[in-house]
C-alpha cells in the first residue's frame, strides 16, 4: 500500500508543529509539500527525519519552496523545471519512489489575467507539459500540487462571482487541461464526482466557515497508477483549529 500526500502548508517553520502532529497520525508513504517559504539549510529536516522521513528539499527565502518527504527510498532527484532561469522561483521538484515518477508543483499564481505574471503562469505550465511528454504514458507518473486553477464549476464555491477571474480563467483551465490531456487522471474524481470538494479556503472575510472554497491543489495519475487507485480524500480538518494554513492536504491511495 502507498499513501501519497499533497499539503501547501503555507511556510513549513509556521506550520511544523501541525504538519508533525499529522504525520505521527496520517504517516503517508510521501508527502509533497508546497510554499514551504525556507531556504534548504533552514528546512527543518531533523524534526521530520526523526519520524522517518526522507526529506528532498528545493527552498527559497520567504516565498514559494517545495519539498518532498518519503518513507521509501528516493532517487531521480529533479531540481528545475526544464526552462527555468538560473534565479527562478522554486516551483519544481521531482523524483521516483517505488517505481513511480513522483512530481511536485506549485504553480505561479498569475496574480491578475492578463499581466505578465499570468502569461508567466500560462507557459510554465506549456513547459510542464513538455517536460511530461518526454515520459513513457505507460509509466507509473503522478503529478501533484498546489496547480492554482480550480478546473471546473463544480470545484468553485460560486462559480459566476469566480468566472474569468484568476485562478478561473478560461486559459487557465485549458492551461491544465493540456496537463491532464497528456494521459492523466484527475484521482479524486475518479472516486468522488460531486461538488463542494475544495482544498483552499481564503484567510480572509470566513470564507472557511462559510463555505467559500476553492479546488486548486490535485493529484493527477497515468492509467497504470489510475488503476491501483482505491481511495482520494481532503483532510479537510487541518484547515481548523489553531494556526492552519489555507489549504488542505489530499491523500490518495493506492494498492
Amino acid at each position: 500500500m502507498l499513501t501519497v500526500a499533497t499539503w501547501n502548508v503555507n511556510s513549513v517553520r509556521s506550520r511544523l508543529p501541525r504538519l508533525v502532529s499529522w504525520l505521527e497520525r496520517r504517516k503517508p508513504s510521501v508527502v509533497c509539500l508546497q510554499e514551504i517559504k525556507v531556504v534548504d539549510e533552514d528546512f527543518p529536516a531533523g524534526a521530520l527525519e526523526g519520524l522517518g522521513y526522507h526529506c528532498l528539499v528545493r527552498g527559497q527565502k520567504t516565498y514559494n519552496g517545495v519539498a518532498i518527504l518519503s518513507l521509501l527510498p528516493a532517487s531521480e532527484v529533479m531540481r528545475s523545471l526544464p526552462g527555468d532561469a538560473a534565479d527562478a522561483e522554486s516551483r519544481f521538484l521531482a523524483t521516483a519512489i517505488a517505481g513511480t515518477r513522483i512530481i511536485n508543483i506549485y504553480a505561479p499564481n498569475g496574480q491578475a489575467v492578463g499581466s505578465d505574471k499570468y502569461a508567466y503562469k500560462l507557459d510554465w505550465y506549456r513547459r510542464l507539459r513538455a517536460l511530461l511528454d518526454g515520459h513513457d504514458r505507460q509509466s507509473e507518473v503522478l503529478v501533484c500540487g498546489d496547480f492554482n486553477v480550480a478546473p471546473e464549476d463544480r470545484d468553485v464555491w460560486d462559480p459566476e462571482q469566480w468566472r474569468g477571474q484568476i485562478l478561473f480563467s478560461d486559459p487557465e483551465k485549458a492551461a491544465l487541461g493540456n496537463i491532464v490531456d497528456w494521459g492523466l487522471v484527475d484521482a479524486l474524481r475518479m472516486h468522488h464526482p460531486e461538488g463542494g470538494l475544495y482544498t483552499w479556503w481564503d484567510y480572509r472575510a470566513g470564507a472557511f466557515h462559510r463555505g467559500w472554497g476553492l479546488r486548486i491543489d490535485h493529484i493527477l495519475v497515468s492509467a497504470p497508477l489510475a488503476k491501483r487507485c482505491v481511495a482520494v480524500e481532503i483532510d479537510r480538518g487541518e484547515r481548523k483549529g489553531e494556526k492552519p494554513s489555507d489549504h488542505a492536504p489530499v491523500i490518495a491511495t493506492f494498492q
